[in-house]
């Protein structure tokens, strides 16, 4: 594991920065997307190199024969990252199960987000789409730690569900408003968006047309399959940006 700080950074410290997974196949030719360093600029980011191999081969071995490539790879993607301001942890392991990996390394480094690394040439708004009131301190907390010393726009967006009124949704969200405003960020860079929608997940969608990036918590079941139970490729085909996915806090054991 490397830490990489980037120079001259004054102005924020370790424990401001959210934590962001960004799980990349490192030997199956996936890179750092354009973009990435400039939407991870305040993060803690936690660069996961991975590669899966066959239930045969042993970490080690694979380790033996493929580390030194792709540790090189992930130490020039982890260089962009700090190189726009972020904080880099890189880790790079050998694995059978992909997911395993990914949740156990989310709590081992007390992650608030995962992205899904699509590219974008910049950011100057986000959505991000709201779904409940189960855990959104942490949604606040990454919006807020990524964009509040920034000039990106931010739309809070939420799909009423049967039991709400515009003003119910309008009230959860301006709540959600006044938090952000309360954590740094510029009122008047914040929009806020209620509509009744049949399908979230496709309101999310078009809404995500109109802007660079989206956000959107792990509270919701429907949603977390929506993100990671699709390749890559389809989400990139419905959003056409990165996707951080806010993740439940773990509960104590």
């Amino acid at each position: 594991m490397t830490d990489t700080t980037p120079p001259d950074d004054t102005t924020r410290t370790e424990t401001d920065r959210p934590a962001v997974l960004v799980p990349l196949a490192v030997l199956e030719g996936q890179s750092l997307p354009t973009g990435t360093p400039d939407l991870l600029a305040n993060a803690r980011v936690v660069l996961l190199g991975y590669h899966v191999i066959p239930e045969q081969t042993a970490a080690e071995q694979a380790r033996a024969q493929f580390g030194e490539t792709a540790m090189a790879k992930l130490e020039a993607f982890a260089g962009a990252l700090a190189n726009a301001g972020a904080t880099v942890e890189t880790r790079l392991v050998f694995t059978h199960d992909e997911r395993t990996t990914i949740d156990r390394l989310i709590y081992e480094h007390e992650c608030l987000a995962v992205l899904v690394p699509n590219g974008i040439e910049r950011v100057e708004s986000v959505l991000v789409a709201l779904r409940g009131t189960v855990g959104v301190g942490r949604n606040t907390c990454l919006v807020a730690g990524l964009f509040a010393e920034s000039d990106v726009d931010v739309t809070l967006y939420h799909a009423l569900n049967e039991s709400e009124t515009i003003a119910d949704g309008e009230s959860f969200l301006n709540g959600v408003r006044a938090d952000l405003v309360e954590r740094g960020m510029d009122p008047e860079r914040i929009e806020v968006v209620v509509e009744e929608a049949e399908a979230a997940v496709d309101a999310i969608a078009r809404h995500g047309e109109s802007h660079d990036a989206v956000v959107m918590g792990e509270t919701d079941p429907s949603v977390t399959t929506f993100v990671f139970g699709m390749p890559s490729e389809q989400v990139a085909e419905r959003f056409l940006g990165p996707v951080l996915v806010v993740q439940r806090e773990r509960p104590e054991e």
